[in-house]
């Protein structure tokens, strides 16, 4: 009997995975194949223009430049809403974010924001994560371009838990620019009047369950940012649950004993779906 088949009728059979910034749905590779192998349909959609290869968004950054965050969560919609059964969705980085918004929109029978990107409103800022970002905010600029790191920068916002020769081959395999616009988007969303793009109710009561899981050694979205983000949702009588793994760097969806991390995020979305449905 496969982990869907245990959890009961009606529970979730598909984890929608939803990438970050620098990367592609690439970067979902292992996960994909481990749900895979337990039972569940695994679908891991691109933001709009990011289905080709990562070699190629690097050899043409432009549709990087051209996505906007509004076209990401419409497109992330369709994807979600034109499912049977709603689905376990998980989100890495600003797949966190985004995972936070499809919850907040009425999508999804559970959520898990790994080393998420914070919505608008939390304004905890870590030295290292104003270090990590400073390449693409150090000009007002780049709003409207496509970032990339460096693999210094890489090393140290990514992968600082690795060797450089080990972030160096994840550099290789998975990085792309960013949108410069994401970027900036989370500053100027706390200084902007009204709410933005990235603007979650957390007071929904009818939100799904929703899990924050932290690295500890993470430079560019530290705990204290997902803290933080998770405090936000102190007063929406919904299930909002914080997990952190010391020890793991932001690249924790592939850093050696991304396993457990994988494990403890399906075991707990399953086991809140089904509370909730019931």
């Amino acid at each position: 009997m496969t982990e869907e088949d245990s959890a009961g009728p009606g529970a979730p059979d598909t984890i929608v995975l939803v990438h970050g910034l620098w990367v592609t749905p690439r970067s979902w590779e292992k996960w994909a194949e481990r749900y895979e192998g337990r039972g569940f349909r695994v679908l891991a959609p691109a933001y709009p223009g990011f289905e080709v290869e990562v070699e190629a968004l690097n050899e043409d950054p432009s549709p990087i430049e051209a996505v906007t965050v509004p076209a990401v969560v419409e497109h992330l919609e369709r994807v979600v809403g034109g499912l049977e059964r709603a689905p376990i969705i998980m989100g890495h980085s600003a797949g966190g974010l985004f995972t936070q918004i499809l919850l907040d929109h009425g999508y999804g029978a559970a959520g898990v924001v790994i080393d998420s990107a914070p919505a608008e409103g939390v304004r905890v800022t870590p030295v290292s994560q104003i270090r990590s970002l400073f390449p693409v905010l150090k000009s007002p600029a780049n709003r409207h371009r496509a970032v990339g790191f460096t693999p210094e920068q890489f090393h140290y916002a990514f992968a600082n838990t690795l060797s450089r020769e080990e972030s160096d081959k994840v550099y290789e395999r998975y990085h792309v620019p960013a949108p410069g616009s994401f970027v900036w988007a989370g500053p100027l969303a706390n200084f902007t009047p009204g709410h933005q793009d990235t603007y979650v109710n957390f007071r929904n009561k009818d939100r799904a369950p929703l899990l924050f899981i932290a690295g500890g050694e993470d430079n560019l979205m530290p705990p204290a940012v997902n803290q933080s983000n998770a405090k936000h949702y102190r007063h929406a009588n919904t299930v909002t649950d914080y997990r952190e793994f010391p020890g793991r760097s932001h690249y924790t969806v592939g850093q050696d004993g991304w396993e457990e991390v994988a494990d403890y995020a399906l075991e707990w979305a399953v086991e809140h779906a089904k509370r909730a449905a019931g």
